[in-house]
């Protein structure tokens, strides 16, 4: 037993002793019942909040209002919600009021089947109101109840059925799949944020290529994404990409993608190729898609602000997104190039996003192990020492201004290139090259 499942399960024994019902609920208990562990215990218990809040030292009142109350124990967080029923929903996110009430009234509000089973832990049973279990066995994403009145109380559940079918290979149930059909074209009613935390979960998860083919298939992808949507049916040149068109490539790569991947890489993987369609053009009878990687840099850092990523990461995204190529021309970088190339920041990403996309075009993998090999050979030399600064050069009459930047420059490729390797041999470049 976990210290986290522990610290959840005194939680319930507390509450029980002081009159109160109290299960585990929700993703654990579909954790456990596929045989998973369980990232976070929640707990459901017929105590109102006020309550819970006077059983234990140590809470946050995240929602009393909904009967929601975080549970400290040491460096654990356990979320305790009190059985509840909700009244009608009218901005597509929260009840405009709710009614505490019976387990079952509870698990008749829930999304999903998978998702509103209870677990006792003092018995080690589960209470299932719903057919969660049935439809767990059978690998189905199921509404609870009319789905598209679930799906109208909260439209992030659109997304989340894909995410977890695609999490878990699950197929979605017809009436749901017609659901969220109809009302995909209202997905965006919605704070971006939550757009872009379940994007970046379905990326993350392990099942980036089931989930992306499931967003094309309820047509969400055309609303949330449809820069993504405009890759199918974009036609590549045979000899580069013999798997097919820009979407065929994108699930292939996406494919490829671990879970735990960062929030980076899995974005730079899914847009390195978002400019190909608007950049699509045949030139002497063959397809170009000139500039691609400069326009699509451009795109990634605006898809992303769209999602409210952080700066920090679209940033990087936008720098997989530009450079994603430049590897190919590594064997013929002179040394200098090649060494800053390989001391850049995002170089681990770049040169995993080159093999990636490598794999799911023509397998040719000679540049990527070209640069991982050379990496290894200049660790030491990629970034040497700094041999000579500004205040140097102006020691020595330079005037301030872009002349500076430019020596700088001048001395660090030469150091890279080997052709010097001590101060007095810099400052003997420079009066060489440059006058004063």
């Amino acid at each position: 037993m976990t210290d986290r499942r522990e610290h959840a399960a005194s939680i319930v024994r507390r509450l029980r002793a002081a009159g109160h019902v109290a299960y585990f609920a929700g993703g654990c208990v579909r954790d456990r019942l596929l045989g998973r562990e369980p990232a976070d215990y929640d707990v459901a218990t017929s105590a109102p909040p006020e309550a819970v809040r006077a059983l234990f030292t140590r809470t946050v009142p995240v929602g009393m209002q909904f009967g929601v109350v975080l549970v400290l124990l040491g460096d654990e967080r356990v979320e305790v919600a009190t059985f509840r029923a909700d009244d009608a929903y009218v901005d597509g996110r929260r009840p405009t009021a709710v009614h505490f009430g019976s387990p079952e009234d509870d698990a008749q509000r829930r999304d999903f089947t998978i998702n509103a089973m209870y677990w006792d832990p003092e018995d080690d049973r589960i209470i299932d109101f719903v057919g969660g279990e049935t439809d767990l066995r059978a690998g189905v994403v199921r509404a609870i109840g009319d789905a598209n009145a679930r799906i109208a109380e909260d439209r992030l559940r659109m997304l989340r059925a894909v995410r977890l079918a695609a999490r878990f290979d699950f197929t979605i149930e017809p009436t749901t799949m017609a659901a969220i059909r109809r009302a995909a074209p209202t997905v965006t009613d919605m704070a971006a944020e939550r757009i872009g935390e379940e994007i970046v979960k379905m990326l993350t998860e392990g099942r980036a290529h089931r989930a992306f083919a499931l967003l094309a298939e309820t047509t969400l992808l055309d609303v949330v994404l449809p820069e993504i949507a405009a890759m199918r049916g974009v036609a590549q040149p045979a000899d580069y990409h013999p798997e097919g068109d820009v979407w065929v490539h994108t699930l292939l790569l996406l494919e490829q993608l671990q879970s735990g991947a960062s929030e980076t890489l899995a974005l730079g993987a899914l847009l390195h190729d978002v400019a190909k369609p608007p950049c699509a053009e045949v030139r002497d009878g063959r397809i170009t898609f000139w500039r691609h990687t400069a326009v699509g840099a451009d795109m990634a850092i605006a898809i992303c602000q769209r999602l409210r990523r952080s700066r920090e990461t679209w940033e990087r995204v936008a720098y997989l997104v530009h450079n994603h190529l430049r590897l190919v021309q590594a064997p013929q970088m002179r040394l200098a190039t090649l060494k800053r190339l390989l001391a850049e920041p995002g170089i681990d990403e770049l040169l995993t996003l080159a093999r990636l996309d490598a794999m799911a075009s023509t397998r040719d993998l000679q540049y990527v192990e070209f640069c991982e090999r050379m990496r290894a050979e200049l660790r030491e030399t990629v970034k040497p020492p700094r041999l000579l600064g500004g205040e140097d050069l102006l020691a020595l009459g330079y005037p301030r201004g872009p002349v500076i930047g430019q020596i700088l420059h001048a001395v660090e490729d030469a150091q890279l290139d080997g052709q010097i390797q001590t101060r007095d041999e810099a400052l003997a470049l420079v009066q060489d090259r440059f006058r004063r």
